[in-house]
């Protein structure tokens, strides 16, 4: 597990609980939210074994520029999934606090199952990110040991040469060191704090529970209610069977005038 993780992120210290407000939300909104979650969580899953797979890479021969950029490009892309599947999941944890119970299950299985691969990713990186700094500084240490190898040759005139060099050389060995510093910021920049995201994870599933709790409380009330307008439904369903029955005569009565005086303008229509 990663040390940046641990079980008390979302407690409270406050023994009052409050009921978060309920958010009005379209059954459209809360399957196109599940389905985007659910895609930036395999997302985020194979940004985790891209990152997996690189680490043996990372130190050997096979270790590259274009490496390093593929780790990059893997690192920003997973980042921003996980920024907007965060949003999304806290989105979701507004909507379903006036969903029912199985709209709330869904929500936290998702919310679970984003925080093991975030979790597996966030691991993954900082090894990956401890990787690629030790090779850096062994590299530039390589490269300094090559520098300072055989002295220059005892000839006048290549001592004077190398003298006249020696400021070039150090300007080079400058923006090496400069480059060599952006690289490692780039590096660490890369691996996304997701320490916050956690909490207000886990601050989301403990506000969700206590809404389940109030709802299920309130079921009883509830169901008084609809037993009541259950009643109310059938007194109107017995009345419009009457109406419903009167009209139902008054056609058979208004049908056989119209035979009559059918009938009766026919046979003096004959005569």
């Amino acid at each position: 597990m990663s040390r940046g993780f641990n079980n008390n992120y979302g407690a409270t210290s406050s023994t009052t609980h409050v009921v978060p407000e309920v958010v009005s939300f379209s059954p459209t909104e809360f399957i196109s939210l599940c389905e985007n979650v659910a895609h930036n969580i395999g997302s985020v899953k194979s940004g985790w074994q891209s990152l997996e797979k690189t680490t043996k890479i990372i130190g050997t021969q096979r270790d590259n520029q274009q490496t390093r950029d593929k780790v990059h490009d893997v690192q920003m892309s997973t980042n921003e999934k996980i920024k907007a599947t965060s949003k999304d999941l806290q989105r979701l944890g507004a909507i379903v606090r006036g969903g029912d119970k199985q709209q709330k299950l869904q929500v936290e299985k998702l919310t679970s199952d984003f925080k093991i691969v975030v979790e597996k990713y966030s691991n993954s990186q900082q090894l990956i990110a401890t990787k690629m700094k030790a090779s850096l500084l062994l590299n530039a240490s390589q490269h300094d040991n090559q520098e300072g190898g055989a002295p220059p040759s005892a000839e006048l005139q290549q001592l004077l040469q190398t003298q006249r060099s020696q400021q070039s050389q150090l300007q080079f060995e400058q923006d090496i060191m400069l480059e060599r510093e952006a690289r490692m910021r780039e590096i660490e920049s890369a691996v996304i704090d997701v320490n916050q995201i956690m909490r207000d994870l886990n601050v989301m599933v403990n506000q969700q529970g206590e809404v389940i709790d109030t709802i299920e409380g309130s079921i009883e009330t509830t169901r008084g209610h609809v037993e009541e307008g259950n009643s109310e439904l059938i007194k109107a369903a017995e009345n419009q069977a009457k109406y419903r029955k009167k009209v139902l005569i008054l056609l058979i009565i208004a049908v056989i005038i119209g035979l009559i005086v059918t009938g009766i303008i026919v046979a003096r229509l004959k005569s």
